[in-house]
């Protein structure tokens, strides 16, 4: 994986943390029922994957490619 695709992997996992975070307030602000757990359930998925995502890309470490640039 290059350090360009790693930039957008990490963009992705961004991105997963704000719709975390707009479906969390979505769920407890205007939801109720059934619809709530749904919605929540999917807000706990997207935060877990990100997380990894964020993971992954944080321990991986610097890339070859990016020291090379140096």
């Amino acid at each position: 994986m290059s350090a360009l695709d790693n930039m957008w992997f990490s963009f992705v996992g961004l991105f997963l943390m704000f719709v975390s975070v707009a479906f969390a307030l979505l769920a407890r602000e205007k939801l109720s029922g059934i619809f709530r757990f749904i919605v929540l359930s999917f807000s706990f998925v997207c935060l877990m994957i990100a997380g990894l995502i964020v993971f992954l890309v944080v321990f991986r470490g610097p890339l070859a490619e990016a020291a090379t640039l140096l």
